[in-house]
């Protein structure tokens, strides 16, 4: 009685580990952007629950950069002018941080990533 054997082929085999290869080497070049962004996340919350009372826009911009250096931020990735503060309807202050991020993938093919967070601020921003 003749067996007949199962399973995968070398060249099955060979195909699966570049497929799986090439979306390790996509996580490996994007998750450090996330990190970082979690970083900024993290940073945001803690300039809310201090309080805002009185504090300039400049402050405010002054202490968030100053806490995403113990993020492990980059300047370069998140600049003060992608740091606003807006009153939305009901009278309340929102801090939002929107910076893209530009990562070299291969070849001429790079990654864009967009990212934008907001946050209610407790107590009034001054001028």
């Amino acid at each position: 009685m003749k067996s007949k054997q199962s399973g995968i082929t070398l060249i099955g085999f060979l195909l699966i580990i570049v497929v799986v290869g090439f979306f390790a080497y996509m996580a490996m070049k994007l998750a450090p952007s996330y990190s970082e962004y979690m970083g900024v996340t993290k940073a945001m919350n803690q300039i809310a629950t201090e309080g805002t009372n009185g504090k300039s826009l400049d402050s405010i911009r002054r202490d968030l950069m100053f806490k995403l250096g113990f993020q492990y931020v980059d300047d370069a990735t998140v600049k003060p002018a992608n740091i606003t503060i807006k009153r939305d309807a009901g009278g309340t202050s929102v801090l939002t941080v929107a910076y893209d991020k530009q990562i070299p993938f291969m070849y001429n093919i790079d990654f864009l990533l967009h990212f934008n967070k907001s946050v209610p601020l407790q107590g009034n921003v001054g001028e």
